[in-house]
């Protein structure tokens, strides 16, 4: 049920934003799901400003929801899917994983293929890895992008 929803739904976006665009009417919604309720973090792959937008106003997802993302994004660029990795170490650098935490990694592939893996935090972290990519700069982070 966590896959098939989440396909369907990506499934849409990717075909409102670059097959049929102009022929929607703006009164077709897709059924959306409330996934805020079931995750705690989202890791959004961050290919683009515009796609990181779409993704956010159609889950209907807040700004603190899109913050690893949007950090990722702005740091690191289009890494392709690898941003994920580094949106997750992201939150880990901000001490925001609790044990129990569930975790939502969207990535997209060449042509329309979506990868989604759905993660719950065993521990808290508290003190991130030495090897994390952010935490020479993570203090300077939000920033406004």
């Amino acid at each position: 049920m966590l896959t098939t929803r989440p396909n369907m739904f990506l499934g849409y976006i990717i075909e409102r934003l670059y097959v049929l665009k102009a022929s929607l009417s703006p009164s077709s919604k897709p059924y959306i799901s409330d996934y805020k309720l079931a995750f705690e973090h989202f890791c959004v792959h961050a290919a683009s400003k515009t796609v990181l937008d779409e993704l956010q106003k159609n889950l209907e997802l807040s700004d603190n929801n899109m913050e690893a993302s949007r950090m990722t994004l702005h740091r690191f660029g289009n890494t392709l899917s690898s941003s994920i990795w580094y949106e997750l170490v992201y939150l880990e650098a901000k001490e925001r994983v609790k044990r129990g935490d569930r975790i939502w990694q969207i990535a997209f592939d060449s042509g329309f293929k979506c990868n989604i893996v759905v993660w719950r935090s065993m521990r808290r972290v508290r003190k991130p890895s030495r090897d994390n990519p952010w935490l020479d700069c993570i203090d300077r982070y939000p920033v406004r992008a």
